[in-house]
């Protein structure tokens, strides 16, 4: 029996090639956007969970909140991790000490890479479960010592034997390679930790890092502390425990109180902050949002086929007549149509495959993903097994249901009629499927209008032609002014200075400012940069008022600037701070100058307040402006030959700063562009269903058409006729759609405090754009019919 169901829906299929076109190409693109978002999801969802120790593993963070405003972050102070290994030791299995994962210069002869990397203390390996290619986990034991992944590894020593070889740190520090290790997977919060580095070393080879963990005022939080709870404890109650130690060893004059507490790694990736009110966000909106995409656009793959289905029951209701008169029961009659909604959705569940296959390297591309079909995995097939059944049972139900309930002596006496309500039922499933289709462009505009209003936003300084250059060496330290100079004499430099962060990154925050008419119980805290005399003209300062840092004032080396943000700060009622004392941990520094802002945090953030002090020691990064009059290739070429004099241990690597400036909107770019693929694929498959069932109404109102035409109706009136309905139906879907679409995205946008606004024009062109798709999608159809020989569509069968 089940052959001969197989065998009739096999003819029906090749009987009707277009419909089945239409619907198997229509549930095959549902199905394949729902795998790529199951596997975006299950990519989430699964990071982090390479390490074995998953779920006891935890950053250390410190929380406090600062006028009125909750924040949270992972810079913490050194003595702290000491004090949790040695009167915590019963609630951690390890406490381990991390720099930043930073790039670093490793040589080995005539190779020299820039890879990052990080200083670890020697239970680090363990507490990661890293996979050893070859040593063992205990090789950071080695103060002078480098454990190396394969991929680094393998660029260089090629395939020999890298343990016991000595590479260079930055030019400066030996050490031996004691481990190689798997390279860790995309979607691990370490996954560019290309080499660990002994956390003795680097507190060695750094004064400022050894007078930073001996100090007991914990005044320096520049580095993260990262732990592994014991076997027998809870994250809640470690967080009890450790909450009052950051509160116990700072002064009653700091700006803030904080708390300090662990979050589990579980929520590193899934959950990256916090409101201000101190509610955890992140990308888990993201999983929701894509997860409901998924969902929604299948489903509207799901309404094509129950649509066309039950539009062509008039087709097969003689069939289902005759059958029912040879003794066919409606259990055998659900079966058949089962049967076929089920064979079509195993077709579509086979082409969704290959779509998916096709579409992973670009899906991948646009999602800075690495994932891919999990073939080896039972769960997969069981899912996609069970997925193809569900979606063929629900889409076929009704249809299934609707045609087996037919009376037969009505359709064999030619008396059988649909009823004038029963084409509702499909008319409300393509206002669903518009619906959803208009919320989804609607929000794919106005995320991308977010982007760039924020794209467009001012940034106080210029970014065009400026490179920046890591100061990772000490030749680069000890040379930068006879650097400079031939540099500027190649006529490829307009000008050069050195700062302790990018113009793209402010990582630096401190309190202890004190000025005149200052309020006792304000907590203040400002931004703190180090910048060398000329930062300002290599990167186009925009001065409001006062002058930049100058050499012919030896004063300024006990100066700032500050940025018009500090200054509104400061609540000043004299108006301008500049020529005022302002003192910093009691040092008194004048105030030369107000800047206008520069968007260093956020492009979505207000700026924050920013002092800039000069400081040759405090540099980190080289800023260099090109000149514009040559082409940069030829600029860079000139200077790379410089730094290769002064620093020939070191490979010659630079970032452009406006590049560096267009990363900061790369998860929402990410994500708008995810949004639009979906939102379009969702319009092709609503387009699809529209297709279809104008083809059906064309055809069941051929002789209508064919008198209206012998009584002298024209092409536009018809057309108009067959269209009007379909119209109404977006129109009903636009409606609906605008107050659900208005209230989430002005929701989302909220938590954006540099944000765009929802305009009339993007739900007036979503609209206008839906219409005009829809009257193209049913004019073909309604043009061919009114088209058609009167003569042919009027012959009787």
């Amino acid at each position: 029996m089940l052959r001969n169901y197989l065998k009739i829906a096999l003819r029906n299929l090749v009987k009707n090639k277009a419909y089945s076109a239409i619907n198997i190409g229509g549930l095959a693109v549902g199905m394949a956007v729902a795998m790529l978002i199951g596997l975006w999801i299950y990519d989430e969802l699964s990071f982090d969970k390479y390490h074995q120790n998953y779920n006891r593993i935890g950053r250390v963070m410190q929380s406090a909140t600062f006028e009125g405003v909750f924040g949270a972050g992972s810079y913490m102070p050194l003595p702290l991790g000491n004090e949790l290994r040695t009167d915590f030791a019963d609630d951690f299995t390890y406490v381990v000490m991390s720099s930043w994962n930073k790039e670093h210069i490793l040589a080995y002869g005539d190779k020299k890479f820039t890879k990052q990397g990080s200083y670890l203390s020697p239970e680090a390996p363990d507490m990661f479960t890293l996979k050893m290619l070859r040593g063992t986990r205990a090789g950071l034991k080695d103060p002078a010592s480098i454990m190396l992944s394969a991929s680094v590894s393998q660029a260089l020593f090629g395939s020999d034997d890298p343990l016991g070889k000595l590479v260079k740190i930055d030019n400066r520090l030996n050490v031996k390679v004691t481990g190689v290790y798997e390279d860790l997977p995309y979607n691990t919060e370490f996954r560019d930790m290309t080499f660990i580095a002994p956390w003795d070393l680097y507190v060695s080879s750094e004064s400022w890092v050894k007078q930073a963990q001996d100090n007991v005022e914990w005044n320096n939080n520049s580095w993260q502390i990262l732990a592994q709870i014991a076997p027998n404890a809870t994250f809640n109650a470690v967080n009890a425990k450790i909450k009052g130690l950051r509160v116990k060893h700072v002064p009653e004059t700091a700006p803030y109180k904080a708390e300090v507490f662990l979050q589990p790694m579980s929520r590193w990736h899934l959950y990256t902050g916090w409101d201000k009110q101190g509610n955890l966000e992140g990308r888990i909106q993201y999983v929701w949002l894509f997860g409901i995409i998924g969902l929604f656009v299948l489903l509207l793959a799901c309404i094509n086929f129950m649509n066309l289905s039950t539009a062509r029951s008039e087709k097969r209701a003689k069939e289902v007549g005759i059958r029912k008169a040879v003794g066919s029961v409606r259990s055998q009659l659900i079966s058949q149509f089962f049967s076929e909604s089920l064979l079509v959705a195993a077709f579509a569940f086979m082409l969704s495959l290959l779509l998916v296959i096709l579409a992973l390297p670009l899906f991948n591309e646009v999602a800075d993903k690495q994932v891919g079909i999990l073939w080896n995995s039972p769960m997969f097939w069981i899912s996609g097994i069970g997925f193809s059944l569900f979606t063929g049972l629900v889409a076929g139900s009704y249809p299934a249901l609707y045609l087996s309930s037919f009376q037969p002596i009505k359709v064999l006496k030619g008396t059988f009629r649909v009823g004038r309500f029963a084409s509702v039922p499909r008319q409300v499933l393509v206002v669903v499927q518009f619906t959803v289709s208009v919320t989804l462009i609607i929000g794919t505009i106005l995320v991308f209008r977010q982007i760039q209003y924020a794209k467009n936003r001012p940034i106080g300084y210029d970014r065009n032609g400026l490179i920046t250059i890591t100061m990772n060496t000490p030749e680069l330290h000890d040379h930068y002014n006879a650097l400079r100079e031939e540099l500027l004499r190649t006529g490829a430099v307009v000008d050069m200075s050195t700062s302790s962060t990018p113009a793209t990154d402010l990582s630096s925050r401190n309190g202890g400012f004190e000025w005149e008419g200052k309020d006792p119980n304000f907590k203040v805290q400002f931004g703190t940069i180090a910048v060398t005399h000329d930062f300002g003209k290599t990167v186009g300062w925009q001065f409001k008022e006062g002058r930049d840092f100058s050499r012919a004032f030896s004063t300024d080396s006990a100066a700032l600037v500050m940025n018009e943000t500090a200054a509104k700060y400061m609540n000043l009622k004299a108006g301008s701070p500049v020529g005022m004392i302002v003192k910093w941990n009691g040092k008194p520094m004048r105030v030369l100058g107000v800047v206008k802002d520069m968007v260093m945090g956020s492009p979505f953030e207000p700026v924050y307040q920013t002092v800039f002090i000069l400081d040759y020691g405090w540099a980190n990064v080289i800023n260099i402006k090109l000149n514009p009059a040559q082409s940069a290739s030829e600029s860079l070429a000139k200077i790379e030959t410089i730094f290769r004099k002064f620093n020939p241990g070191s490979p010659f690597d630079y970032k452009f700063t406006d590049q560096q400036y267009a990363l900061k909107f790369a998860t929402e770019e990410r994500i708008g562009k995810l949004a639009s693929v979906f939102a379009l694929l969702a319009v092709f498959i609503s387009c699809l269903g529209i297709f279809g069932l104008a083809s059906f109404v064309a055809e069941q109102r051929t002789k209508e058409i064919g008198v209206r035409k012998v009584l002298g109706a024209s092409v536009f009136s018809l057309w108009s006729l067959l269209s009007k309905d379909f119209v109404l139906l977006v129109a009903i879907g636009f409606g609906i759609a605008t107050p659900f679409a208005y209230y989430f995205l002005n929701n989302w946008l909220q938590k954006y405090e540099y944000r765009t606004d929802i305009s009339w024009w993007i739900f007036a062109v979503t609209g206008a754009g839906a219409l005009v798709i829809t009257l193209l999608t049913v004019s073909y159809q309604s043009i061919k019919a009114a088209l058609i020989n009167p003569v042919k569509s009027l012959r009787s069968e």
